[in-house]
């Protein structure tokens, strides 16, 4: 490996932590900006279903930028206006200078994570072997540190901008900085049969079971994030305090699981790898709908993070794989249905809990999971069409630094 794809590597594995940091921070204090604004119960879902649908758009938007600006160049300057629109979040005055700064946050989020992923399954695609779980474990890992400085300002009582300004003051201009050494991958070569076919274009036929599969990972996602401490207080009849654990146990967990993926991948290839996450994730599922007590609970929510944290990983770099000569066009349109999964998970399991049982909602995101062993053939590997030996890397495909490396 030369030392551009090392610093290549580097500092687009920044921007995932950075950005992991940034969602976590605004995630984690909504119900402190709800105070701030004044935010009715019966608004805040229109605020909340916003962002993810506006970054939907800034999704599709990206897809028709990228034919003309390179993703590094998009992904350098669609972080610092996610940043500065969380900074904004903070700092407004009126409803509707949140809802400006929210729909900003929004549009370039979509941009932010489509553009992030293509240069990372560009940069896969270069090594020759599977490094795209290492750069959503360090997203796990600025998550965490988001979370944690989080609940700093809140146990202090802490003005959200006192709280967001020292981390954009310190990340923004690091990622700025980091961004000179991003490294554009050239398209790779269109093999026989690649479904991506002579023209290179994609084709929403076979790109259908990865947005599935991306929309059913992102529906157990967001049960996790939205519903586990509500479980283990009014269904486990945990404390409040141990309550708050169970979210803290999946980003670790998820964390855990990405840092040792890619080793997984390269031993025994992408397609059992999420089959086995699939399953563990359902295993976590049903753990959680039939606890006992909170403890028990927990553990389930530990498999969660074990299990779901290969498989959107991994479905970028099937996309990648699938459409060799149009992977830009196929990680935008797939990167969507993350936020189509955001939407339905959390009304969905509280429909079905208010209708039905918590309990039971539990076993929706379990069943819907499990979908995923259907379409587990869409991630094979050359490697695991073929038979045998690992992928080399393409020398031929290593793209210029964005700064002309």
């Amino acid at each position: 490996m030369t030392d551009v794809l090392r610093r290549g590597r580097a500092s687009l594995a920044f921007s995932f932590f950075t950005q992991g940091a940034t969602f976590a921070l605004l995630v984690t204090r909504i119900p402190a900006i709800q105070d701030r604004y004044g935010v009715s119960d019966a608004l805040l879902p229109v605020f909340l279903a916003a962002v993810p649908i506006l970054a939907g758009v800034g999704s599709v938007t990206t897809e028709q930028l990228v034919k003309r600006i390179r993703p590094s160049r998009l992904l350098r300057w669609s972080q610092p206006v996610v940043m500065l629109a969380l900074l904004g979040a903070g700092a407004g005055g009126n409803m509707a200078e949140l809802a400006v700064s929210l729909a900003a946050f929004g549009l370039a989020v979509g941009a932010l994570d489509a553009s992030m992923n293509m240069l990372g399954v560009s940069l896969q695609r270069t090594y020759g072997r599977s490094i795209m779980l290492s750069f959503h474990a360090v997203y796990s890992l600025g998550g965490i540190l988001g979370a944690s400085l989080a609940w700093v300002g809140a146990h202090w009582h802490l003005a959200l901008w006192v709280s967001y300004l020292p981390v954009v003051a310190v990340l923004l201009p690091a990622a700025l900085v980091g961004s000179r050494w991003y490294v554009d991958g050239d398209p790779a070569p269109v093999e026989d049969g690649a479904a991506g076919g002579a023209g290179g274009g994609v084709v929403f036929k076979v790109l259908l079971p990865l947005c599935l599969v991306m929309t059913f990972a992102y529906i157990g996602d967001s049960t996790v994030s939205n519903w586990s401490a509500k479980y283990l207080k009014d269904v486990l009849g945990s404390s409040e305090q141990l309550a708050t654990v169970p979210y803290n146990v999946y980003m670790v967990t998820t964390l855990v699981g990405r840092g040792i993926g890619d080793f997984g991948v390269r031993r025994f290839g992408a397609v059992p790898v999420v089959r086995l996450g699939a399953v563990v994730a359902a295993v976590g599922f049903a753990v959680v709908a039939g606890a006992p007590g909170a403890w028990v609970g927990m553990v389930g929510f530990t498999l969660l993070g074990l299990g779901l944290c290969v498989l959107v990983p991994q479905t970028f770099a099937a996309a990648g794989r699938l459409f060799p000569g149009a992977s830009d066009a196929a990680i935008a349109r797939l990167n969507i249905f993350n936020y189509v999964g955001f939407l339905i998970g959390s009304p969905l399991v509280g429909a079905l809990g208010d209708a039905w049982s918590y309990r039971g909602a539990m076993l929706v995101p379990m069943v819907l999971v499990l979908v995923t062993l259907v379409y587990a053939r869409s991630f094979a590997t050359r490697s695991d069409r073929y038979g045998g030996g690992h992928e080399r890397p393409r020398t031929a495909d290593v793209g210029r630094g964005s700064n002309g490396l």
